[in-house]
């Protein structure tokens, strides 16, 4: 579903803000990702990911709580964002990443439950 925006410079702010997701938020230098470096990451203990997982918890909670308040605008806006999740050109689509996607629309609907 494709919303027809009246001011052209949203769509590059969206573009230029999902851009930033490939390489996670600037978390890994552009030339690591253009030559396929792989970098070391060390393997999370047991209570690094617990205190993830509570804090992914209490994000998805607190971005409910502010779905709850948004306008139908918006929330129709946080809809077709999930769309634009899609695999950098040339790869093919993660399970992971649809999920992600459909995630997205699900915490707009569960902030149904609490709208007025």
């Amino acid at each position: 579903m494709s919303r027809q925006s009246s001011d052209p410079d949203d769509f590059t702010q969206r573009q230029r803000a999902l851009s930033r997701w490939d390489n996670e938020g600037g978390a890994a230098p552009k030339a690591s990702i253009l030559t396929g470096e792989q970098i070391s990451i060390p393997e999370m203990t047991n209570a690094e990911l617990v205190a993830l997982h509570v804090r992914v918890i209490a994000l998805e909670n607190l971005l409910i709580s502010l779905l709850a308040t948004a306008s139908d605008e918006q929330l129709n806006l946080a809809r077709e964002m999930a769309g634009f999740i899609s695999p950098r050109p040339g790869f093919t689509h993660h399970p992971l990443t649809v999920r992600a996607a459909a995630h997205m629309v699900d915490l707009v609907e569960r902030s149904a439950h609490f709208r007025n």
